[in-house]
């Protein structure tokens, strides 16, 4: 494997014995170790960040939204004495102007992995939920969720914003929808309705009735929701904890809801969209994939002690590493107390490791990992909701 230090000796060499051809060849072999290092470095998982450049020619080509990421490539680059072209596009695209930020604008947006709707459903956004916007292709925009998840959204689902719109949004009396499920009504008597609701959803106040608020959604429509199933944002962060018995109260509140790959909301969730769903409606941002929560928080088991467990700790599940393969985390649930956790499988259910239990999971058993605890834990990736909004 070629150094960086060694590339002057080899361009001597190549002056004096060794084709263009030859030397062209050897740089670029050079450089593409510079950028594979650069993008292991700062990408080590292409779910949340994107570095996908390469040499053509002469030229550095491709695209990242990171711009520490293509500084210190082109520093490394000088560094050892390469020239290139640079034609690295910087996300996000100039063409979005100061569009930069968007509000999902209806109750679950789907996002997916590439822009077309047969695409894989990578994950949910809900509605009010602001998201970094970095390319638009055929109408569809690839976004970055609060939580840095990338993938794409059709532009019926979203309002492009400008930094200065979005912040003017998110510092408004805004109302956050509490019940599971609900309508946003055209009038008062609720015979026509402008959009549903899930748990979760923002919009703004606009004003207030006997049993109604009166709002507007985040691209402009109005209605009226009820006021029993909607609280002012502030006093509802101000409720939201990570307490056992808040985290057993939602996760039991999905009961039976049915498994949707890549699903984050009350509408259907995968294994990690469920954990995650409890986690934000107690206040709480936790990563997206059971493969990303599994690095977060301490351990607190890897033995089958259950002793040691909490309510809202997380079980992971999967394939154990040996020589030749890495691990597998490959499904994640909740412990709920009592021998028992809270998962998405096929449907939102209670298993139980007691033998002895009519939910006892004889598969969960075998395929157990361990358990970490983030519950009271603050990281990068593990955070209050109310962080969004300063």
């Amino acid at each position: 494997m070629l150094k960086y230090n060694t590339l002057s000796a080899v361009l001597i060499f190549g002056s004096i014995g060794l084709g263009l051809l030859a030397c062209d060849e050897i740089k670029s072999e050079v450089a593409s170790e510079i950028i594979s290092n650069t993008e292991a470095e700062f990408v080590p998982d292409k779910r949340v960040a994107i570095f996908e450049v390469k040499t053509d020619k002469g030229k550095l080509v491709g695209q990242t939204n990171l711009p520490e990421a293509h500084d210190l490539l082109l520093s490394r680059l000088d560094e050892a004495g390469i020239d290139f072209e640079d034609h690295i596009e910087i996300l996000p695209h100039a063409d979005l102007k100061d569009k930069t930020r968007a509000l999902v604008t209806i109750s679950v947006a789907n996002l997916r992995s590439s822009p077309r709707h047969s695409a894989e459903l990578a994950t949910q956004a809900i509605m009010g939920t602001p998201l970094k916007v970095l390319k638009e292709d055929d109408n569809w925009f690839q976004v970055q969720t609060p939580d840095d998840y990338i993938a794409w959204v059709d532009a019926a689902g979203i309002s492009l914003k400008s930094e200065h719109e979005l912040g003017k949004w998110l510092t408004s009396d805004l109302l956050v929808f509490e019940a599971m499920t609900g309508q946003v009504y055209s009038k008062e008597d609720e015979t026509e309705m402008v959009s549903d609701l899930t748990a979760g959803n923002l919009f703004l106040n606009m004003g207030t009735s006997n049993k109604h608020w009166a709002i507007q959604l985040p691209d402009g429509r109005e209605g009226w929701v009820r006021k029993n199933e909607t609280k002012d944002l502030k006093v509802w962060l101000s409720e939201r904890n990570t307490e056992a018995d808040n985290l057993i109260k939602t996760a039991k509140s999905m009961m039976g809801l049915p498994y949707l790959w890549g699903g984050t909301s009350i509408k259907g969730v995968d294994c990690s969209g469920f954990t995650k769903t409890i986690f934000f409606l107690n206040g709480q941002i936790i990563p997206r994939d059971a493969s990303q929560q599994v690095h977060e928080g301490e351990l607190v088991d890897d033995q089958k002690n259950w002793d040691n467990l909490q309510v809202g700790d997380l079980l992971f599940f999967g394939v154990p590493g040996n020589d030749e393969e890495s691990e597998k985390v490959i499904h994640v649930g909740m412990w709920i107390g009592d021998r028992s956790f809270i998962h998405s499988r096929g449907r939102v259910r209670i298993s139980s490791f007691d033998p002895e239990s009519p939910d006892f999971d004889e598969y969960e058993l075998n395929r157990y990992l361990r358990t970490k605890r983030i519950v009271g834990q603050d990281s990068e990736k593990v955070f209050p909701i109310s962080a969004l909004l300063k």
